[in-house]
């Protein structure tokens, strides 16, 4: 009499809380549930993934058994996990897209969207840019934001090696991309779209139309926050950010060296000339503690952020200090000292910047 009770539409109702792990949607508003055979008591459901390999298939085919094992009635669940024929992917792309199919401007990009746009900007190269834009991403994600990162500085790409994901292909759905997402965090590089080490040698319209697509051609879904890793200097993507993102805020990084500072201060000014809110300054590689003693020793000099904060009457909002480089990438530990100061950095910028969390998800 028990397997009477089930039927289709319960188990479909269980199996919308598991989501696709690629566009965070419901399995069942994305039509991924091929069948769903019930035997008695016994049920059996194929699902189909939009790539052949996913990486969490594992987790997507325990979570489908245990959705349906909740059922009332079900004492046995059989999970077959398929791949999306051609066809199948053109109308979950479609499904993806929306109305926005033939939008001309994307989502992220119009008046009324939601997410706040943060441009991490610095007047020269190694100063930490990259790096200090990588940690804020993953503090702001464990605070429970929905973060994107767009590394634009598409000359000097190097966000996927600082996350440790440089191996990593996004997957491509129906010539919808799919942003790679790692510690919380979605992530698009040219160095994605590049063979290993050949130069991206373009003139800065063909620049301005990649950041573009970066926009058009991602699924990004909904983002509280995106951050954007702009080249160093005022060239032509710093430009096109500007002009794209009239309502972007920018986090100026500077090195604790006075010609740093003066640097960096040009590339504030620029903000400041194009009506960006200017957050604050980031004084990267600020000291190194001696880990016996804790002694600090200023290595690049000292009072930098100041001097740069002070030349664009904003504050100085955060001193990192230097640590040894971890294996694999370029995240700091949880727990770690420079770990905690972009925690601080994080939740001081939520107040600043105005951000709200309007869905936390849970890992």
């Amino acid at each position: 009499m028990a397997g009477s009770q089930v039927t289709r539409e319960a188990i479909l109702e269980a199996l919308r809380v598991v989501e696709d792990p690629e566009v965070h949607k419901s399995i069942v508003e994305m039509d991924m549930v091929k069948t769903i055979d019930i035997v008695g008591s016994r049920v059996g459901v194929e699902v189909l993934l939009t790539i052949h390999g996913c990486p969490l298939r594992t987790v997507i085919e325990r979570q489908v058994r245990e959705a349906v094992l909740s059922v009332k009635g079900v004492t046995e669940a059989q999970v077959v996990i398929g791949t999306m024929t051609d066809e199948e992917r053109e109308r979950f792309a479609a499904k993806l897209r929306g109305n926005d199919q033939q939008a001309t401007v994307p989502p992220l990009l119009r008046p009324d969207a939601d997410t706040t746009f943060i441009a991490v900007a610095s007047g020269k190269g190694g100063v930490g840019k990259s790096t200090v834009t990588a940690n804020l991403g993953v503090a702001l994600a464990r605070a429970g934001y929905r973060v994107g990162v767009v590394d634009a500085d598409i000359y000097g790409f190097s966000l996927p090696k600082i996350f440790g994901i440089a191996d990593i292909k996004p997957a491509v759905v129906s010539n919808l991309i799919m942003p790679v997402q790692t510690h919380g965090v979605k992530v698009v590089s040219m160095q994605f779209f590049v063979p290993e080490n050949r130069p991206v040698i373009w003139r800065g319209p063909m620049l301005g139309k990649m950041l573009r697509n970066f926009f058009q051609e991602v699924h990004w879904g909904d983002l509280d926050v995106m951050l954007l890793d702009l080249p160093p200097g005022t060239g032509d993507v710093a430009l096109d950010v500007h002009s794209m993102l009239p309502k972007s805020r920018e986090l100026i990084i500077t090195t604790p060296h006075p010609n740093a500072a003066d640097v960096a201060v040009r590339a504030g000014l620029m903000a400041r000339q194009v009506n960006h809110d200017i957050l604050g300054v980031v004084e990267n590689m600020a000291y190194y503690a001696c880990g016996h003693c804790g002694e600090k020793t200023y290595l690049f000099g000292n009072g930098g952020g100041h001097q740069a904060a002070k030349a664009l009457g904003t504050d100085l909002v955060a001193q990192i200090p230097l640590a040894v480089a971890q294996s694999g990438n370029g995240l700091f530990p949880d727990g770690s000292e420079q770990a905690e100061v972009f925690d601080n950095l994080a939740s001081l910028l939520v107040k600043r910047a105005e951000l709200r969390v309007k869905t936390v998800t849970k890992a």
